[in-house]
């Protein structure tokens, strides 16, 4: 009993550090993960990182092949469009819920960060954006007072982050004030309007995350089945990851 404890426990600390890794940027697209360094690393077995690296292949972080390898996962156009097909369904039910049960206090709370949001969505550094970004969207579900909407929201939502880390600039003709508006019509107690910022919200999404992930459904679509088991030898055959790419312009919102 206590050597599964231990295993488990182990399992979860190497799921945490990849996990973290991959959101905050760090492992971007296609960058390839070798269980052998990453549980010398941890100094633990192959069996926990081999777990925690399952779990983030169910969660859709990570992809991997047989005799091939495991990378962070290069999502095509139908994942994406079938990422926001779910969220927007999830979300627009959280932004519903939030404007008929949210306190007032909730939502002074939730437009100050959104306005905190906005200041930093003009800024080229992407690591706070990113994680106030997921806060947001995390305290919105929170606030509906339904936990188990909030925790498929949460895993959702940390897909599209790593998204997000890709991201350079605002577009121009996004308003500066995007989730402040945002948090105005949910905060309205009218679950209409409400459902329809959140709806528009998620749709602006989708179009700036299409047209950023642009260079790596080229690269998807170049590599084939190929898995590279190190990032030296990937860059070595071409597949250098465009994030610097002059048409990686947008920024999701």
């Amino acid at each position: 009993m206590k050597d599964f404890s231990t295993a488990s426990s182990l399992a979860a600390e190497a799921y945490n550090v990849v996990r973290q890794r991959i959101l905050r940027g760090e492992l971007g697209l296609g960058h390839p993960i070798s269980r052998r360094k990453l549980a010398a690393e941890l100094g633990m077995s192959f069996l926990p990182v081999s777990e925690a690296l399952l779990r983030l292949e169910v969660e859709g972080l990570l992809e991997s092949r047989p005799r091939a390898g495991t990378r962070v996962r290069i999502p095509t156009r139908e994942d994406v469009r079938g990422h926001f097909v779910v969220r927007e369904a999830l979300e627009v039910q959280a932004a519903v819920l939030f404007a008929t049960v949210a306190t007032a206090a909730e939502k002074r709370e939730l437009k100050k960060l959104a306005a905190r949001v906005d200041a930093l969505a003009v800024r080229p550094d992407r690591t706070l954006y990113t994680v106030l970004h997921h806060k947001l969207h995390r305290r919105i579900a929170e606030c509906t007072r339904c936990p188990m909407l909030s925790d498929v929201i949460e895993k959702t939502h940390a897909l599209a982050s790593i998204w997000f880390s890709l991201l350079r600039q605002a577009a121009p003709t996004d308003p500066p004030r995007r989730h402040q508006e945002l948090l105005a019509a949910l905060s309205k107690g009218k679950p209409n309007v409400a459902a329809d910022a959140m709806r528009d919200h998620i749709a602006v999404g989708l179009e700036r995350t299409l047209e950023v992930l642009q260079p790596y459904f080229k690269m998807r679509k170049r590599a084939g089945e190929t898995f590279f088991r190190s990032e030296r030898k990937r860059q070595l055959q071409g597949f250098v990851p465009p994030s610097d790419a002059a048409d990686v312009r947008y920024q999701n919102v």
